[in-house]
């Protein structure tokens, strides 16, 4: 059997690294494809994880939309799918590299198998373009691999055949429980010297840009200024959307430490020794409980209701004062030693396997 892959950012490479490994293990052939889509950060994430690809579509360019990003995969993609002639495509996530190949598969007659598949929210603008691009692979895929009995339930009720769904939970904590086993470079020296507690912060999705994220750089100065024994880290996106508001106003905030994109290890240590997240991603909801550490959930709605419920995360939105409150509060409480023996919601560190035993078993007969 012949499994291809494909991905294009970093959260992509961090959940299928674990799957790639696993199915490697069984002595299967698979094919590795990047697209390139967010070309720094996905490389990056190839060394951590020691993954070579074998096509590179190298699709990235300054300013691009996902439109661009879709229409220069659908050109590229075809090729990859007749050089290789896989038996199963296997994606991960919500990006536009997954529905891009996946629409292209559909069309080449390549059956497609989704990792974390199920994750809705029901607003197709939150997140833009995530949340069509998911309900759109679901459509095309022939194997659903939802990481939560929760996104099982999500594809039932959009009419998935259920013999095709099977509940894995998510890789990520695998990834996250294989790194922090690991030592780490930090490649900043004053993430070293960090004396007291200190919260970590990441911003960077399309909902934010513009005033939600003034308001979120503006309540991270508020807590700073309340706790004088506290610091702040924030790995600055390289987006220039989120660059220059946050260098513009949190760049001379005492106790505040900008630095550029870290790497996925030193941001997993970082998370779990942080009293405190901040963050409008989706991973990080999921990485949050895998490190033990809550996180305040920078967005108005989430496709991880799991990480709401199980008491690890809260949506605060993008307003300053709610953030402020809410992350004094939390803070008071010590909520991350409240939580230090919860249960993790989004799996066991065994996803991978599962994943590739399904593949192995199942795919033969798609």
């Amino acid at each position: 059997m012949r499994i291809l892959t494909v991905f294009g950012t970093r959260p992509e490479v961090i959940k299928l690294a674990p799957v790639i490994c696993a199915i490697k293990r069984r002595g299967l052939d698979v094919i590795l494809c990047a697209s390139g889509q967010h070309r720094g950060m996905l490389d990056q994430m190839l060394e951590v994880f020691s993954l070579r690809p074998d096509f590179d579509l190298n699709v990235m360019q300054a300013n691009q939309s996902p439109l661009d990003v879709a229409s220069r995969i659908f050109a590229e993609f075809v090729p990859v799918l007749e050089r290789s002639r896989p038996d199963c495509l296997v994606v991960q996530g919500d990006t536009t590299t997954v529905f891009a190949a996946s629409w292209a598969a559909y069309h080449a007659g390549v059956p497609i198998a989704h990792v974390e598949a199920g994750l809705r929210t029901t607003d197709k603008f939150q997140p833009f373009p995530e949340e069509m691009n998911r309900r759109l692979t679901s459509v095309l895929a022939d194997m659903h691999f939802a990481p939560t009995a929760l996104a099982q339930t999500n594809l039932l009720a959009e009419g998935i055949d259920p013999a095709t769904i099977f509940v894995t939970g998510n890789p990520v904590v695998d990834a996250v429980e294989s790194i922090l086993r690991a030592p780490v470079d930090w490649n900043d020296a004053r993430l070293e010297k960090i004396e007291g507690p200190f919260i970590l912060v990441t911003a960077h999705r399309r909902e934010s840009f513009g005033p939600p994220l003034e308001e979120i750089c503006a309540a991270v100065a508020d807590l700073l200024s309340a706790h004088p024994d506290l610091t702040a880290i924030l790995p600055v996106h390289p987006n220039p959307a989120v660059r220059g508001t946050v260098e513009r106003l949190l760049g001379n905030v005492p106790r505040m430490i900008l630095t550029e994109p870290l790497s996925y290890p030193a941001f997993v240590h970082l998370m779990r020794d942080a009293e405190l997240i901040l963050s409008d991603s989706g991973g990080v909801q999921e990485e949050a409980p895998s490190v033990g550490t809550p996180v305040l959930v920078l967005r108005d709605i989430t496709e991880r209701p799991e990480a709401i419920e199980s008491g690890w995360a809260k949506l605060v939105g993008s307003s300053r004062k709610m953030i402020v409150d809410t992350a004094n509060e939390w803070l008071a409480q010590n909520k991350k030693r409240q939580l230090a023996h919860s249960v993790n919601p989004f799996g066991d560190g065994h996803s991978g396997d599962r994943i590739a035993e399904l593949l192995a078993s199942r795919a033969e007969r798609l």
